[in-house]
């Protein structure tokens, strides 16, 4: 049986990615799927084509997804260690795409990205990992919740100061309403009442008889 390549291409406006392999009879695919990949090409326009096997573009995937997710959360952080194959970072206003070849005799590659390039990157790798056409099983993208660190910094200063400030505000408020309220006035007794205070009750002497009424 003669075993024909298979190729699928997916553009976008500023980037295309094209993969190519056979199908994988043994898993019961058709003829018009990929079971096996041999090889995907990469093209950003303005950047040089990219080019290489299944291992770099899964690591490509794990980088890029997370990335542009956190992004969209508004959390700023760069995702890969220096020396992973893929690496994405912040750059200024731009995202800077390292990738670092396995063999000694290639140096590493960086390309700059900007918001609609980036986008588009990831448009090419979601249509590939939904195409019912490439029977492979890719990693899955892991959507760990924000630490608190990252929830904290995507609330603007001003609101995360407003609370508190608020209740500093209240606290001087009622502190000057507490002095500018009148204290009572404490009125002198009169005359009269002075002289009834003064007036004390005789005690008659158990010793007398009562008088008769």
């Amino acid at each position: 049986m003669v075993m024909l390549k298979q190729s699928y291409r997916y553009d976008q406006t500023t980037a295309r990615l094209e993969v190519e392999g056979l199908p994988d009879f043994s898993a019961g695919h058709a003829e018009q799927s990929i079971g096996i990949l041999s090889t995907w090409r990469l093209k950003i326009v303005g950047a040089s084509e990219l080019e290489g096997k299944r291992e770099h573009l899964e690591a490509l995937m794990q980088v890029v997804i997370p990335y542009v997710r956190l992004r969209l959360s508004g959390v700023v952080r760069s995702l890969g260690e220096p020396n992973d194959p893929v690496r994405l970072v912040p750059d200024e206003f731009q995202h800077r795409l390292d990738l670092t070849s396995g063999q000694a005799n290639i140096p590493p590659l960086s390309i700059r990205l900007d918001d609609a390039q980036l986008a588009d990157l990831v448009r090419c790798l979601d249509a590939l990992r939904s195409d019912s056409r490439v029977c492979l099983t890719w990693p899955s993208i892991q959507h760990e919740p924000l630490p608190r660190r990252d929830l904290v910094e995507r609330i603007p200063l001003m609101q995360r100061l407003k609370a508190p400030l608020l209740g500093g505000t209240t606290v001087v408020v009622l502190g000057v309403l507490g002095l500018l309220l009148p204290l009572p006035e404490v009125q002198s007794p009169t005359p009269a009442q002075a002289l009834e205070d003064k007036t004390e009750t005789p005690i008659s002497d158990p010793a007398q008889p009562d008088q008769e009424r």
